[in-house]
């Protein structure tokens, strides 16, 4: 589309160019001098054009840096001088007319929740983020003031984890929004006591796992740290495994899709040989088997016409054209699409909605096989039943701070020598047993000790210390090795990852667990060990 309008715009240019005409040019065409003028103005041009792009490519970045702020300010500087035949020339590695020009509403109705004056208790609402202002406000926005209502004694406050969209936001906006890094310092300086991480991504995916490695290493800034549970809840072993968070986020879209129809309800949509296809985001991470889980949900609650697809087409089942195919063979004649998405923002107005010819939308319709396709562009972010599983998630960690461990501690007494069958859980999603285990090792008994098997995700975490980081130095001769594991899934792919034999004082009681990555930096954590009954 972008090229096709510098294209139009080029073609305009050389016409206009075409009918200067003066005095003895019989021709018909532009006396020297003023092509040379032309020449020199469309240099001109392009090279105010190039200079906005740059600046444009030069925020379009993940990191934030001393100087982000004056790029920002300078790129916005720099467009707004440009004339609208100069805007429409920009053009960079991501750059676009669009980055400043297009129209996603008023951002000035959007709160950055970015306050001091916290106080002791934050919730702190982590979200990928989007520079669809209007979407940024009912989405995002919707879930942090539904937060903000549910727990009155927490002061909320907001971070983003892409810094590509909080540089967008700034430059054309000139709102600021935390990144995760700014919004943990804010805390420790504001003297937070308690923090609630409560993050709006769909599950634990590998914008989760970064999350989890910038608030675990403010573990010994902030007295409590909690993490709360992303919208789908924990990955599980199987494609088949549903829980019930999935099962309430499927009965709440397709609810709210059926409610934009004109359909009373989904039998009757269904009965008019009517789709619903939800487009996730995708990724290679292993929790890219929670869209097939969704898929199996949507089976369980007997949704026959509803089709979960993917923009990245991982799983495979995902991909557009695997979708089509699926909704073809059914034999549905008409088609909806929307988001399975906490906002609307880009890859629903464009990648689904768009005009281009990749889009999900050109693409069912150049399938030439079903009579009507339509969007619904609209995030789960504003579904009440949404932000009321939010709060669940939110209070659950709450809760759990509160309650006391001492009655349900078992010491080796109770089990004999033997191998059991046990329960590992740990402070941080980014630690933890491997998802085709389910949270399960090997428990050893023998001779009053116990040591417990455990089989990690990845070959990241190099070294274990029963202990706190504090004690590593001093004994280096108990820092734990690896073993490598080797791990069969259920598509039967196989990964070697490392596991550990670790010791365990106690049953049902908290005990330190020191971690390093590849990186060379200690970690301290909380872990526990249950026996299944």
């Amino acid at each position: 589309m972008k090229k096709q309008f510098l294209q139009m715009a080029c073609i305009a240019g050389l016409s206009c160019a075409m009918v200067v005409t003066g005095c003895g040019n019989q021709k018909g065409t532009a006396p020297k001098d003023a092509v040379q003028q032309e020449s020199s103005t469309s240099k001109a041009d392009q090279e105010a054009a190039k200079k906005v792009a740059d600046l444009i490519d030069a925020i379009y970045v993940q990191e934030r840096t001393d100087e982000t702020d004056q790029q920002c300010a300078d790129a916005k500087a720099a467009w707004d001088v440009l004339t609208d035949t100069q805007k429409a020339l920009v053009e960079g590695e991501y750059a676009d007319p669009d980055y400043f020009g297009r129209d996603t509403g008023d951002a000035s109705k959007d709160d950055p929740r970015n306050a001091d004056d916290i106080g002791d208790k934050e919730l702190l609402v982590v979200s990928f983020g989007t520079s669809f202002n209007d979407s940024r406000v009912a989405d995002i926005g919707g879930i942090e003031n539904t937060l903000e209502k549910a727990f009155p004694d927490w002061s909320v406050r907001r971070a983003f984890t892409a810094q590509i969209i909080i540089n967008h936001i700034q430059a054309r906006d000139g709102e600021k929004i935390d990144n995760v890094q700014q919004a943990m310092e804010r805390a420790v300086a504001n003297g937070v006591k308690t923090l609630v991480v409560q993050p709006t991504h769909l599950m634990h995916g590998a914008e989760y796992d970064e999350l989890m490695q910038v608030v675990n290493s403010y573990k010994d800034k902030i007295d409590n740290i909690q993490v709360a549970e992303p919208l789908l809840g924990q990955v599980g072993k199987a494609a088949t495994d549903i829980n019930e968070d999935k099962k309430t986020v499927a009965e709440a879209v397709v609810a709210e899709t059926v409610a934009d129809t004109e359909y009373a309800s989904l039998a009757e949509a269904k009965e008019a040989k009517t789709a619903f296809v939800f487009m996730g985001h995708g990724t290679s991470h292993t929790a890219k088997i929670t869209y097939s889980q969704m898929q199996a949900q949507m089976q369980n609650l007997q949704y026959d016409n509803v089709f979960i697809g993917t923009v990245e087409g991982e799983p495979e089942e995902t991909a557009c054209e695997s979708v089509i195919e699926a909704v073809k063979k059914a034999g549905y004649q008409q088609v909806i699409l929307r988001p399975l998405m906490v906002v609307a923002g880009d890859h629903a107005n464009n990648d689904m909605a768009g005009e281009e010819a990749d889009s999900w939308l050109s693409q069912f319709k150049a399938a030439n096989a079903f009579e009507k396709v339509d969007t619904q562009i609209s995030g789960l972010g504003r579904i009440t039943a949404i932000q009321d599983l939010y709060i669940a998630h939110s209070k659950a960690v709450m809760d759990k701070e509160g309650k006391e461990t001492a009655d349900t501690q078992t010491t080796t007494s109770d089990l004999k020598d033997g191998e059991y069958q046990a329960k590992f859980t740990t402070d941080s999603s980014m630690f933890h047993i491997n998802e085709a285990y389910k949270d399960l090792g090997t428990l050893t008994v023998k001779d009053g000790k116990m040591t417990m098997h455990i089989t990690l995700t990845s070959k990241n975490i190099v070294n274990l210390y029963a202990g706190t980081t504090d004690e590593v130095e001093s004994h280096k001769d108990d820092i734990l090795e690896p073993v490598v594991d080797t791990v069969t899934y259920d598509d039967g792919t196989t990964e070697e990852v490392y596991g550990f034999d670790v010791p365990v004082p106690a049953l049902d009681q908290e005990f330190d667990l020191a971690l390093v990555g590849t990186k060379g930096k200690w970690y301290d954590h909380k872990v526990s060990v249950s026996v299944e009954k």
